[in-house]
């Protein structure tokens, strides 16, 4: 497998329309980058569940899958569902989020996602990201919307499983919804790992990034 090597990461920004989009999404990507990087400093926004209790689900749930890190968490209170016709308030607040967070790089959902509220933010995102690396991640539900990713992140079985332990752990709010098992979150990373050569992945959409090979004009 052709593999790229990233640069020196300190911080991220990871954006999630709803409260365990970012850990359903990039979970696993999270533990590692957290645990291979000490002093990480991670910058989530989330668009809706503020002042209910998935906006506790989801502070403790990113503490856990980010250990030692320095997390900070921001939550909006838009309904679930409506993001779009909340336009205004979602884009003034990510760019309130994009100026205090100056991240290395940023995980948002991919534009082809078939929910309203998951689309809109990965359309937002690259609006005022303009000059960072975007990985859109995927996120298992309902909808037939699985895409083709072009990036995929080898992660190893423990960190597969301790991906589907926190979500159990964390979110009781949507464990009774029927795909929100251990079979799904482990076939998912699984289907990733076999087309990247590995036992267990996540995957990622790129929509544009320049390479270096050392030749660049300065």
């Amino acid at each position: 497998m052709i593999a790229l090597a990233a640069q020196p990461i300190r911080v991220i920004a990871v954006l999630g329309a709803h409260c365990d989009d970012i850990a359903i999404g990039m979970g696993g990507t999270l533990l590692t980058l957290a645990r291979s990087r000490p002093g990480l400093r991670v910058r989530a926004f989330v668009g809706s569940g503020a002042g209910t209790a998935r906006e506790a689900e989801e502070r403790a749930a990113l503490a856990a899958f980010a250990p030692g890190a320095d997390v900070a968490v921001t939550v909006l209170d838009l309904p679930d569902g409506r993001a779009p016709a909340h336009w205004d308030r979602l884009k003034d607040a990510l760019a309130a989020f994009r100026r205090d967070s100056a991240p290395d790089l940023v995980f948002a959902p991919h534009r082809a996602d078939a929910h309203q509220d998951h689309r809109l933010l990965a359309e937002l995102a690259p609006t005022e990201f303009r000059d960072h690396l975007i990985l859109g991640y995927e996120i298992l539900k309902w909808e037939t919307d699985t895409p083709r990713p072009t990036l995929f992140h080898p992660i190893t079985d423990e960190v597969a499983a301790e991906k589907v332990r926190l979500l159990h752990r964390h979110y009781p709010s949507q464990v009774e919804h029927d795909w929100f098992d251990e079979q799904s979150f482990a076939g998912l990373s699984r289907l990733r790992g076999v087309q990247c050569r590995s036992t267990h992945a996540e995957a990622f959409l790129i929509e544009k990034a320049a390479i270096d090979f050392g030749g660049s004009p300065s």
